[in-house]
């Protein structure tokens, strides 16, 4: 199957009150188990990459090439992120090398200037058909807009899309990054008046950190584009660890990251079913 817009994945998703799984991949291994979940859940996915994971990498063309011919093998609908890029010139990469969509991460800057740096890198990849996600911020904080008091504005984001034309808005609502437990409140009523308020679809970044019940929820409430990166790398690492402890003298690396793979396959057929991101079948 061809590699899928972004667009193609979120926008009817959004009309339709699924959820969307957008899965972080840090080597190969994250993604093809991130495809072949999906596969098994019989759902569209989203593969992201992440500045942090392409300076892992010391480059982006390398990883993205791996990533671009696992989503163009799949027998669902794939498409290829670029996830919190904070540099035009990553993003300009990006689109060169057939990325269907960018998430530009100016949330550092006050919010005028995260507007005019974002509209410009909207302009630039409509023009050469790509998908814009950005997101509201605050100066200060590790984490800014993801700081678990952070909360957006809902009149601020309509006119945040609106100034920019991004196409997608990532919103703070109570998650915050690399979150190790899931035990972050949402605040479900906001998300609701985002919903209403901003006309594209909405980005939860930080989901590692919600329960089951709690992103089923917060798709119902609005959300439909629903990140996560570190509960698979938990699992991951998990069954790693358990393959390792249970033959110490291992040293084949196929034997245990293969291990970790299939628990990461696992652990996405299961999330895509949380969000509802299967698409209706007659």
């Amino acid at each position: 199957m061809p590699q899928t817009g972004t667009g193609a994945i979120v926008t009817p998703a959004a009309s339709a009150a699924r959820g969307v799984g957008a899965f972080n991949v840090i080597q190969l291994e994250h993604a093809q188990a991130v495809v072949a979940g999906a596969e098994a859940a019989g759902a569209p996915v989203i593969l992201q990459l992440s500045e942090n994971a392409v300076r892992y990498h010391g480059a982006l063309a390398p990883i993205a090439a791996a990533v671009l011919a696992v989503a163009r093998a799949a027998t669902v609908p794939v498409a290829v992120h670029l996830d919190h890029a904070t540099s035009a010139e990553l993003v300009a990469d990006a689109v060169e090398l057939g990325f269907s969509s960018v998430m530009f991460d100016a949330s550092a800057l006050p919010y005028r200037e995260n507007v005019r740096a974002t509209a410009a890198v909207v302009e630039r990849c409509h023009a050469a058909g790509v998908w814009v996600e950005a997101e509201l911020g605050e100066v200060g904080g590790k984490d800014g807009v993801h700081a678990p008091g952070a909360r957006t504005d809902p009149g601020e984001a309509a006119d945040f899309v609106a100034t920019t034309g991004v196409d997608a808005l990532a919103v703070a609502v109570g998650t915050s990054h690399a979150m190790a437990t899931r035990d972050a409140v949402l605040d479900f009523e906001l998300i609701a008046r985002l919903r209403a308020a901003v006309p594209v679809p909405l980005v939860l970044h930080g989901s590692s950190g919600v329960a089951d019940g709690h992103l089923a929820r917060a798709v119902a409430h609005g959300m439909t584009k629903v990140n996560i990166a570190t509960q698979l790398n938990r699992v991951f690492t998990g069954a790693v660890r358990y393959v390792l402890g249970a033959d110490p003298g291992l040293v084949d690396t196929r034997r245990y990251l293969g291990p970790g793979r299939t628990a990461v396959a696992t652990e996405v057929t299961r999330l895509l079913g949380v969000l509802g991101a299967a698409t209706a079948r007659s």
